[in-house]
């Protein structure tokens, strides 16, 4: 299949992208490289895939890889322009589109909450308006645990009441799943928005716990632990999201189709919760190094805990996050020392 894979130079982008080239499809990445966070990682990222900075950094210019030729094409493109995302899509014959491309984050929401609107809305419909417009078969795009906001009852299900948000990328990622259901029901075409759970790994964003325990404790810092500790997560592996959405982008739709199922939503976590301080302990293991903590309150938009219940995804397809904290700390840690020469 030729796939779209929008968010490419990010973290779930840039891994899903390398895995669907491996199971031998053709992808086009896009990315807009904003500096959310640090640009180099992204350039690095991309240059894994065969695309350098000098052919990255140019606005709405395609370059093939070289190292995968035309198996793997980028555009360095914002979702919000919607004159150049159109001709991309007339351009490309894409069977699916995988859209990771989000303005990321729940406390910078708080800070920015404009750029929350340009991606994750408006980028999204242009999404959704090319999909109705090109005979896309399968569009999958990333929802997040966040829209569970202050539910209560545990683990989290995805028939669960989620109506009560409390920040703007969690509103902003509920209203991705509705314009879903909407274009699906209106316009016939698949979707399957997949609520991630706390994904951690190699290539990781620096804006996230392992990273920033890690970078923190090598650096001979204090590390931040909020709600004094008292939080836990689903921590879920960067292989292990990265196989259930290849497995959903690589299912036949026609099936769906005839049963007129047409949306779905899934879960993906590891189906369990972690304690905050049990995954930092995890990480001083792996390190070698004893972490200073400065114990903080609650963040606004943060909740204490996130379990994702997975029964339909081992249902819809035989698949179920596994791997230990353990096994997944390690290899982020291996990568990292690598990465910065530590």
């Amino acid at each position: 299949m030729e796939i779209l894979v929008t968010g490419a130079a990010g973290f779930i982008g840039f891994h899903v992208s390398k895995k669907l080239i491996e199971n031998g499809h053709k992808v086009v990445g896009l990315d807009n490289i904003n500096d959310y966070y640090d640009v180099q990682l992204k350039f690095a990222r991309l240059k894994e895939l065969g695309i350098s900075r000098k052919n990255a950094e140019a606005f709405n210019q395609p370059s093939s890889s070289s190292i995968y030729g035309d198996r793997f094409r980028f555009i360095r493109l914002a979702l919000e322009n919607k004159e150049d995302l159109s001709k991309l899509f007339k351009k490309h014959n894409f069977v699916a589109v995988c859209n990771l491309a989000a303005q990321a984050g729940v406390r910078y929401s708080l800070e920015n909450p404009s750029a929350y609107v340009d991606s994750n809305l408006v980028g999204f419909l242009n999404i959704l308006e090319n999909c109705r417009n090109n005979n896309i078969r399968h569009l999958v795009y990333a929802s997040s645990s966040s829209v569970y906001g202050l539910n209560k009852k545990i683990p989290f299900a995805t028939t669960d009441n989620v109506d009560h948000p409390i920040s703007l990328y969690a509103a902003s990622k509920k209203s991705n799943e509705l314009m879903a259901h909407t274009y699906s029901h209106l316009f016939k075409f698949c979707s399957t928005g997949l609520r991630f759970f706390t994904v951690y790994g190699p290539w990781g964003r620096p804006d996230m716990a392992m990273f920033l325990f890690t970078d923190a404790m090598l650096n001979e810092r204090p590390i931040k632990v909020f709600n004094n500790g008292n939080m836990e997560r689903d921590f879920t592996y960067i292989d292990d999201i990265v196989e259930g959405v290849v497995r959903i982008l690589e299912k036949d739709t026609e099936p769906r189709e005839e049963k007129n199922e047409l949306y779905k939503l899934y879960n993906i976590g590891n189906n369990s919760s972690v304690k905050l301080l049990d995954f930092i302990e995890a990480i001083e293991e792996s390190l070698g190094i004893r972490a200073t903590k400065q114990f903080l309150p609650m963040q606004p938009g943060d909740v204490e805990k996130t379990w994702a219940n997975v029964d339909d995804l081992i249902k819809d397809y035989g698949y179920s996050p596994n791997t230990p904290i353990k096994n997944g700390v390690d290899q982020f840690v291996k990568w990292y020392k690598e990465f910065y020469s530590v």
